[in-house]
């Protein structure tokens, strides 16, 4: 009975390991983006990251834990309390040459029986990096940052919980590392930057750079009392520019890290997916495309939105995804012109048209695919009309998603369109009235962010992008009644290439004519019927 018990235990054992090691990412593809980001940083710098806090949902409650997207994207890492140091110039210790250390939490058999296994310090080190230390060590660690010409970090938001149980828990890593850092206590990343750009300045710029402060100063109160801004403000020629170079240096000399530069190489890494991350967001997008057709089946005027959400999410988990991208958005009538609803809680929908922007979570990439239909499978005349002018668009924005073109004419191609179909219909009559009806932008970077990070210039290859222009008519516009309460957006996900874009979630139907030929296909679902709860 021993022999069988520990035979179990160490079954077990092999599949928890295998389940938390399972990478379609390889050991050598993360190592190469470190090396990547080790290029593009200053000489004798720094790069630091910390994991993702855990969100508490209520009491002894955690909301489902979702890792740091840069720290995944360059070691992998999934786990929580955990920091990684990107050297730029290799460092030498009494154990060695290095130029990056991942700390990670060791195991803990009381907290592994209340929250499952942890890969721990020994596990970690076939992760592929040149050290793996315990969390103990980030804080014990004799490190210099002052050694360094600049340390890059992220700007610290204020959603880390103390867990008082924790004396290394993330809270307790970023408050040594402030003390160390010498962060201050009421750090303005706003009022840093603009310093920045003043130490920076050239004759040239004074006039553009006056325009930014001024603006920034309008939106940020604080910013207002600001001597240094305010005379920056009062500049009438460039000879007094010097000395407020002077001054701002001043400011920043105690200032050794920096918070705007690793965003931006960030954004210039992630923006240009590999083949493997290609393949893990078109997956990503076929399972969000069943999630569509699925549902198009299934709808009829009785349901709720929120079960409407449940079947696509279903389907996910059905075929393999871990999650959603986002949470999702199930909007009927009205609510489909609120751009960000997600409350789903109409009991009936009705027949009404539905608007679902929703997206699967693939192995930490996601999908974001919207498509517009109506409940009771039939498009009414004025809901033709309107959907047409945005798949209309779509396609303008679609053509126009090619190597080399501008962020800004994609959404051009798709605003013109818009502003036509408007026009057309008497929704509209100046083009500048089109936002009314469109507010938004109408394409943006996914990967492991639904929003993913991107320096938002030209298209290049491998870029995945989406394009998703909308209409929305909430009740009381300024046009006749019969567009009210109508919302309609279509998103896919597009491959940039140099043969041109492709569309990953184009699976799902597009036309109001093939989305009304799938809805009469029969569901799986129909027969699918749960007995009724006691009153």
């Amino acid at each position: 009975m021993n022999k069988m018990r520990q035979f179990l235990l160490l079954y077990l054992n092999i599949v928890s390991v295998v389940t938390l090691t399972a990478q379609d990412i390889s050991k050598q593809e993360y190592r190469q983006r470190r090396e990547q980001l080790r290029k593009l940083l200053p000489d004798n710098s720094l790069a630091v990251f910390f994991s993702a806090p855990i969100k508490n949902r209520s009491n002894d409650t955690d909301y489902h834990y979702h890792p740091d997207p840069n720290m995944v994207y360059l070691s992998g890492w999934e786990e929580p309390h955990a920091v990684l140091l990107v050297f730029k110039n290799l460092q030498q210790d009494s154990e060695g040459i290095f130029s990056e250390v991942l700390y990670v939490r060791d195991r803990d058999p009381y907290e592994e029986l209340w929250n499952g296994k942890v890969m721990g310090v020994d596990r970690a080190q076939d992760w592929g990096l040149d050290r793996v230390q315990n969390r103990i060590d980030f804080i014990e660690s004799p490190l210099n940052y002052d050694a360094f010409d600049s340390v890059l970090i992220y700007e610290f938001q204020n959603d880390v919980r103390d867990r008082p149980r924790d004396n290394y828990d993330l809270y307790a890593l970023q408050k040594h590392f402030r003390t160390q850092l010498n962060y201050p206590a009421q750090f303005n990343p706003i009022r840093y930057g603009l310093y920045q750009k003043i130490r920076q300045l050239t004759p040239r710029n004074i006039k553009l750079l006056q325009s930014e402060i001024r603006r920034m100063v309008a939106l940020e109160p604080g910013l207002q009392d600001d001597d240094l801004l305010q005379e920056f403000l009062s500049l009438t020629d460039t000879s007094s520019s010097e000395e407020l170079k002077i001054q701002s240096d001043f400011l920043l000399q105690n200032i050794h890290f920096d918070v705007d530069q690793l965003p931006k190489l960030m954004g210039q890494l992630r923006e240009i997916k590999s083949k493997t991350e290609i393949r893990l967001l078109k997956k990503a997008a076929q399972i969000s495309v069943m999630g569509q057709i699925e549902v198009m089946k299934a709808i009829h005027p009785e349901m709720s939105e929120r079960e409407i959400q449940g079947i696509h999410e279903f389907v996910y988990k059905k075929y393999g995804a871990a999650d959603v991208g986002y949470p999702s958005i199930v909007g009927a009538g009205g609510n489909g012109c609120v751009l960000h609803y997600n409350h789903n809680e109409m009991e009936k929908v009705d027949n009404q048209m539905v608007l679902m922007d929703v997206g699967a979570e693939y192995k930490g990439y996601t999908a974001d695919v919207t498509r517009t239909l109506p409940a009771n499978g039939t498009f009414t005349q004025a809901q033709k009309e309107l959907y047409s002018v945005v798949f209309k668009a779509q396609e303008a924005g679609i053509a126009a998603a090619q190597v080399g073109v501008s962020f800004t004419r994609i959404t051009q191609a798709v605003y013109d369109e818009v502003t036509r179909g408007l026009q057309a219909l008497g929704l509209i009559t100046q083009a500048n009235e089109m936002s009314k009806y469109l507010p938004h932008g109408v394409a943006h970077h996914i990967g492991l962010d639904v929003h993913d990070p991107g320096e938002y210039t030209r298209l290049k290859p491998n870029m995945v992008i989406t394009v998703e222009p909308g209409i929305y008519v909430p009740e009381g516009s300024p046009c006749d009644r019969k567009w009210w309460n109508i919302g309609i957006r279509i998103e896919d996900d597009i491959l940039i290439t140099n043969e041109g874009p492709i569309n990953l979630s184009d699976g799902a139907p597009r036309t109001w004519e093939a989305i009304e030929q799938q809805m009469r296909s029969e569901s799986v679902l129909n027969s699918w019927i749960l007995p009724p709860l006691e009153d």
